[in-house]
């Protein structure tokens, strides 16, 4: 194990010591003998399995076969999820098969960021992770499982799923994808026509028929954004079977897949012969497994508020110094669009998860020691599913890359450090993901042009307002002020800029999507406007200096000037409803985003019953007062 590896998830774990000791034994107070409805009365076992056919209720009467719950992301409008529509059916009768049972638990709500992107419903996206994580626990609270599915995909969709899951973190848990589409137009083409619709050189049908192209087919999209990343994670962390997360949704293998996952989570059931339960799995090791491979990828920024809260919900405690860390140890392997030009089918076919995990591993900077849902530890994840008599069998992954302008080897990897970067100075803390910046514009020092919404942006450019060079300051965009959502829609026009040899960048408390690049952008500025945070004291034509090598990020005004400032207010213009009223509570006590963004309660309980709750001192020996001041820790 590479030494810094080493320390970094020693400090994790010491720092994570009695929130973790509390989560797990919360979790194995949960554990019975036997399955996990006897529990149950009669009155109650007869509502669970009254719509049951005759063979699933016997089974169901007895106290001998286990029961697997499923929890589902179906709907038909995500192409990501609407393969997910007959994947029950097969889980069930594949239970049946094995003499268990299967059953629906219940299902999450799953919205589409490529859909509301720029629009009103995006100030939901962020919020909808943890109602998924409350959907869960309400379908897996009937009590009737031994051991859970889970179908999901997309961005919010998987952390949700995962934190719910570890609510019920005594059940053993496998995660089932649908897989990408099949590849559509080039990634660079689409980004292309963008960039001209942006100039007014193309037309709306132009545009539309580009988009059509690329996404075309049932199956995830097929860049490199967050639903990718998500499937690159699970497998990072053990739960979800090698190899499974792009195989195309039509291939025989995909169901086969879902076969073999099914068969696997009664397997480690508590009535099954090697019983793995998903509070143990997920500890320390699999998380920064997770940040290790999300930083060797070059992976979605997204996960740098999603996986704080998954971690929070194992009792982990993982901070962005964490990530900050392991992204400059740790080798940039992948070149995945929007990190380079090849689509995650590329990625796959030139050696995909496994070529890169397990270069991971024979370097020294992945756990091969942490338990996983398979026998064979993190080892098993260096292999590729291959149909063998329609069943999955299994191969080592590729020995050299296919492609070395996608994968390539920690020998000569892409770049000595990982896409991302934690940004530090008198604005805050914020990340920027350089991998998918090219070097020469990683730095940038040119005056601030300030809006509070991004659309404000796209009208000064149509004036013909904005300077050569300049620095969009776009604010009260965090989780309190309107959820925080995704800025993607800006990209066009800022790299339309870009290209012409203009100075340009991003700075903001919002976040963008995880398909974003290009720009160098810091986003997630934290403490954010609405608490207060020193980006809501930039004014127009400050001279902002962002240098994504160094890790700073700082306004050039006068240390007094600056001290004496106060908080401008948000001019921002009410947007549409668009059930956002239904959230107001969430965006009163959201986390901020280096907390993970949280609206929930999640992980275990102190010994008094309160909860495990962050604060400035959430790491001893750190000065976050020298990183940025107020802290919005202090925020009631």
């Amino acid at each position: 194990m590479h030494p810094k590896i080493h320390a970094i998830t020693e400090r994790i774990r010491q720092r994570s010591a009695p929130s973790r000791a509390a989560y797990l034994a919360g979790i194995d107070a949960a554990l019975r003998a036997g399955p996990f409805r006897t529990r149950l009365s009669c009155g109650n076992l007869a509502h669970a399995f009254a719509a049951c056919g005759p063979t699933d209720k016997d089974r169901l009467r007895g106290d001998v076969t286990p029961n697997l719950g499923i929890i589902t992301s179906y709907n038909d409008m995500l192409s990501a999820h609407q393969p997910f529509e007959h994947y029950p059916e097969l889980i069930r009768n594949a239970a049946r098969e094995l003499g268990a049972t299967a059953q629906v638990a219940g299902a999450v709500p799953a919205m589409c960021d490529g859909v509301t992107q720029g629009r009103g419903g995006m100030e939901l996206s962020l919020f909808s992770r943890d109602i998924i994580a409350q959907a869960t626990a309400i379908g897996l609270s009937h009590d009737m499982f031994d051991a859970t599915i889970y179908l999901g995909v997309c961005d919010k969709i998987v952390p949700g799923l995962l934190i719910g899951a570890l609510a019920f973190g005594h059940l053993p848990a496998v995660f089932v994808p649908a897989g990408p589409m099949t590849p559509g137009i080039p990634n660079k083409k689409k980004a292309e026509v963008r960039e001209r619709y942006a100039a007014g050189e193309a037309t709306r049908e132009e545009l539309l028929e580009a988009e059509s192209a690329s996404y075309h087919g049932a199956g995830t999209c097929t860049f490199y954004g967050t639903a990718n990343s998500n499937q690159v994670l699970l497998e990072a962390m053990g739960v979800q079977l090698p190899g499974a997360s792009f195989v195309n949704p039509e291939l025989p293998l995909r169901d086969a897949l879902t076969r073999a996952a099914t068969a696997r989570a009664l397997e480690i059931s508590a009535l099954g012969s090697d019983f793995r339960p998903l509070g143990h799995l997920i500890d320390e090791r699999a998380i920064v497994n997770a940040v290790v491979a999300l930083m060797a990828t070059g992976g979605s920024t997204n996960h740098t508020i999603h996986w704080i809260a998954v971690a929070r919900a194992a009792g982990v405690v993982l901070t962005w110094d964490d990530m900050d860390e392991l992204s400059q140890i740790v080798p940039l392997l992948a070149r995945v669009y929007p990190n380079g030009e090849a689509d995650v089918n590329r990625f796959a076919a030139a050696g995909g998860p496994g070529f890169v995990f397990r270069e991971l591993m024979d370097a020294g900077l992945m756990h091969a020691d942490a338990t996983t849902i398979v026998e064979g530890g993190m080892r098993a994840f260096a292999q590729e599913p291959r149909l063998t008599d329609g069943k999955v069998s299994y191969v080592p992954a590729a020995a050299v890359s296919g492609d070395e302008e996608v994968v390539r080897p920690a020998a000569n990897p892409f770049e000595a450090q990982g896409g991302l970067r934690l940004l530090r100075g008198n604005i805050g803390r914020s990340l920027i993901k350089l991998s998918a910046v090219k070097p020469q514009y990683r730095t940038i020092e040119a005056p601030a042009v300030v809006v509070d919404a991004p659309q404000i942006l796209n009208k000064l450019h149509a004036a013909g307002a904005l300077p050569q060079d300049f620095v969009a300051v776009v604010r009260y965009q965090g989780p309190r002020s309107n959820g925080m959502p995704e800025l993607h829609s800006l990209a066009p026009l800022l790299g339309l800029l870009q290209n012409q040899g203009r100075r340009v960048a991003l700075v903001t408390d919002g976040r963008l999507s995880g398909a974003s690049g290009k720009i160098p952008a810091a986003i997630h500025v934290t403490p954010e406007a609405a608490r207060g945070g020193p980006i809501a004291r930039i004014r127009e034509g400050d001279i902002i200096r962002l240098d994504g090598e160094a890790g700073t990020l700082e306004v050039l005004v006068d240390a007094a000037e600056w001290a004496s400032r106060g908080i401008a207010a948000n001019t921002a213009p009410a947007g549409s409803d668009m059930g956002r009223n239904l959230f107001a509570m969430n965006r009163r006590i959201v986390g901020p985003a280096d907390q993970g963004a949280i609206s929930i309660s999640c992980g275990p309980a102190r010994p008094d019953g309160s909860l495990w709750e962050y604060d400035a001192e959430y790491e001893l020996g750190h000065d976050h007062a020298a990183a940025a001041a107020p802290h919005e820790a202090k925020d009631a």
